[in-house]
């Protein structure tokens, strides 16, 4: 199994921690919660593994990848009911394979462009809110 320790996601550190919330672990990816929330549900779904390209997965891991982001984005939008879920996969300094999932609306922050990966200023849950949005997440998965 790849893993690289100087990677947040391979080691799950306190920089990780800073940022998101594990919501659970699906096929070949982990699914974390954003804490930053102004695109209500924003989600990143992780590849397990440590690769750097979508080309460095076999056929069958690449099929199961997309077939996780997939399957969260199904569960965002039933969720959340955005206009639109906006992908990325933005790994020049990250080089772990990932994919962020971003609901946004018609009107909302960022609409009509590509979403701000640290929007100013940050829309923070409480506790009961993250946990909230979490288990919506886990019951639609």
């Amino acid at each position: 199994m790849n893993f690289d320790e100087n990677c947040f996601y391979c080691s799950k550190n306190q920089d990780l921690n800073s940022i998101m919330i594990k919501i659970c672990d699906l096929e070949v990816s982990t699914v974390y919660l954003f804490k930053e929330q102004t695109y209500k549900g924003r989600c990143n779904v992780v590849f397990k593994e440590h690769k750097s390209e979508i080309t460095d997965l076999t056929e069958e891991e690449a099929a199961a990848f997309i077939k996780d982001v997939r399957k969260v984005a199904k569960a965002i939008q039933k969720i959340f009911n955005p206009d639109k879920i906006n992908y990325g996969a933005f790994a020049d300094t990250m080089q772990h394979l990932h994919f962020h999932i971003v609901p946004k609306y018609n009107g909302g922050p960022s609409w009509g462009k590509t979403f701000d990966m640290m929007p100013q200023p940050k829309t923070l849950l409480n506790e009961e809110g993250y946990s909230e949005v979490i288990n919506r997440i886990k019951f639609n998965l």
